[in-house]
């Protein structure tokens, strides 16, 4: 397979597609993975950081930097770009799978099937594209390292959490090999199905800190945002202003302006419906639009435009939340090739639908011009669909050696949808080599990402970039 294309010139059998790993395996070995150092021609990481926020919104770029200055775990989740650029000359097997592009620890998590069960994936898409399946694998053992660091953990823990995670997917990509398409296809980590395995490994404050965020998510949902981000007003259900993180429309401009804008995203609604499913374009069309505001998200997409709409059903009780989320191009791109759709938006969606095991009923994507007249590519999603997360900072050793597991194994399943499984399982091989290879290339990348960490604390000492903290 090869660029964006993802086109099979001819069906391999399974032993030819193994024989391509262990081909690929004697050209870059899987120890050669190790080597990181930052190339003599490195860009500024502030820089970088500075070229991003040239298409966000101005006023939101001081929060995006406050949160990346809490800790260097933080910078991390908001500097895809910088390794982005890091990765592109490390060592690549030159098998291609559809990748996350931003695979750090945080972006897995808890989410609700459309069959209503609670299972665990890949839960955010905005840098997908066909690329190195490793580069995932290396950002997202970097990110078990980094937090590591971050809560204490010394050194030797640090390396078999990394390790653990690195030969779950290994294993998890040998378990895939080995099964069918159609298997492969409607495979996926139910909750309910892995807590028996967590219940044998945590101890007793972990499990119970794991139980209480399946309940947490279960709770997440558009009623549950409903009643906590909107109110009455003059009879009608309006979203709470909650600035700078949640501003409705009628804050941000004037009401004749607003009501334009309102218009043009209520017509955005009504057109994204053909990327739908026919019967979710039915379900949708009984509820009508309501409400939009402006919603801070995240740590690295903060800056970029993001809508939270309120549409409501049967009655004022009946609500739906729906986001809408800028997209871009993924800042994989220039080390990768451009991505076959001339939409963003569909970028998102369909790297997301063909790397997560079910995908909310309401994912679509459309393009939308916005006040300033400029047209922009966004994707439209569910606000809150049993969402839940494990946040680093509260986990034990145990806890995050765990967690990396299950990431390792949800990162190979992804992989092994849209990847040739056998080829990468070939060349993974049934030793530890690559996983001793990625748990030293993270303490080396770890190590650089806090000399980024430190330049960008320095712009802000020096006033080169705008900060404010604890938003």
């Amino acid at each position: 397979m090869s660029g964006n294309g993802r086109q099979r010139a001819q069906h391999l059998t399974p032993e030819e597609r193994a024989a391509l790993g262990k081909r690929a395996r004697a050209a870059v070995p899987r120890s050669s993975h190790a080597e990181w150092s930052p190339a003599p021609d490195r860009l500024d990481p502030v820089q970088v950081l500075e070229e991003q926020a040239a298409s966000r919104v101005p006023e939101l770029l001081p929060i995006r930097n406050g949160r990346m200055l809490v800790s260097p775990f933080t910078f991390y989740r908001g500097a895809a770009a910088i390794m982005a650029a890091d990765l592109a000359p490390t060592p690549r097997s030159g098998i291609t799978t559809q990748v996350c592009g931003d695979a750090h620890l945080s972006n897995f998590g808890l989410f609700g099937t459309p069959e209503r069960e609670l299972a665990f994936d890949i839960n955010d898409f905005d840098e997908t594209l066909p690329g190195p399946w490793e580069w995932d694998v290396k950002r997202l053992v970097a990110s078990l390292v980094i937090a590591g660091r971050n809560n204490g953990f010394g050194e030797k823990d640090r390396g078999e959490i990394a390790r653990a995670a690195v030969d779950r997917y290994r294993t998890a990509m040998w378990e895939y090999a080995a099964m069918g398409n159609l298997e492969v296809w409607y495979a996926k980590l139910a909750v309910q199905d892995g807590l028996p395995e967590l219940r044998s490994v945590l101890d007793a404050k972990a499990l119970k800190s794991a139980e209480k965020i399946v309940e947490k998510a279960k709770t997440r949902d558009s009623l549950q945002a409903f009643e906590k981000l909107t109110h009455v007003v003059d009879g009608e259900r309006r979203i709470i202003s909650q600035p700078p993180l949640i501003v409705p429309i009628e804050e941000l401009m004037s009401p004749a302006d607003a009501a334009r804008f309102s218009e043009a995203y209520h017509e955005l609604l009504r057109t994204y419906r053909r990327t739908l499913l026919g019967d979710r374009r039915h379900l949708l069309e009984d509820f009508r639009f309501a409400h939009i505001a402006r919603k801070v998200v995240g740590v690295g997409s903060v800056g970029s435009r993001a809508w939270i709409i309120l549409m409501l059903g049967r009655d004022g009780g009946d609500p739906l939340f729906l986001q809408a989320k800028e997209a871009q191009a993924s800042v994989l791109e220039p080390y990768v090739g451009k991505s076959r759709y001339t939409n963003a938006g569909q970028r998102v969606v369909e790297g997301q639908r063909l790397m997560q095991a079910a995908s909310d009923i309401f994912l679509g994507w459309e393009r939308a011009e916005g006040p300033d007249g400029i047209s922009r590519d966004f994707y439209i999603r569910q606000l809150r669909d049993w969402k839940g997360s494990w946040p680093p900072e509260g986990m034990t050793t145990g806890a995050m050696s765990v967690y990396g597991q299950i990431c390792g194994q949800a990162l190979a399943r992804a992989h092994a949808r849209s990847g040739d499984r056998i080829a990468i399982a070939s060349y993974l091989g049934k030793s530890d080599s690559f996983a001793r290879a990625i748990a030293v290339f993270a303490e080396r990348y770890a190590d650089q990402n806090e000399r980024d960490f430190t330049a960008l604390q320095a712009a802000a000492d020096e006033h080169r970039i705008p900060v404010e903290s604890g938003v």
